[in-house]
């Protein structure tokens, strides 16, 4: 089973977990759990006017082993309006445009996706229950 708990978070609300969203999908081989604006294909979703996020902007999708992979899906505009870290821990790692990691198996961490423009962020935390 992954979990997901997403939290938006502008400069004013700092520090505030109000409107907290959470997501689960058991870990079997195909299922995909997504992040963004587009309400008809993401299970969380972020405020529309978050121009920074994209309609699909984050993907989990278990693999055929349990593993959970996690990709930056590529938007419309060639470079993005902002960046992401995946934070395990002390540990933060840029995740490239494009890209995929996968999640450590039975761990926790989140993903960051950080306005380049303006203090606004969205948190997903994940937990990984093996």
């Amino acid at each position: 089973m992954l979990e997901l708990t997403m939290a938006t978070v502008s400069g004013e609300e700092a520090g505030a977990t109000a409107g907290m969203l959470m997501a689960d999908a058991p870990s079997e081989p195909g299922a995909v759990l997504r992040v963004g604006r587009d309400k008809a294909v993401c299970r969380l979703v972020t405020p529309e006017d978050w121009l920074f996020v994209s309609r699909a902007h984050l993907e989990f999708v278990c693999g055929p082993d349990g593993t959970w992979h996690l990709t930056w899906l590529r938007g419309s505009q060639p470079d993005p309006s902002s960046e992401v870290r995946l934070v395990l821990g002390e540990y933060a790692q840029p995740l490239a445009y494009g890209g995929t990691v996968p999640l450590p198996r039975g761990g926790s961490g989140e993903i960051v996706i950080q306005d380049r423009t303006g203090p606004r962020s969205v948190n997903v935390g994940f937990y990984h229950e093996l």
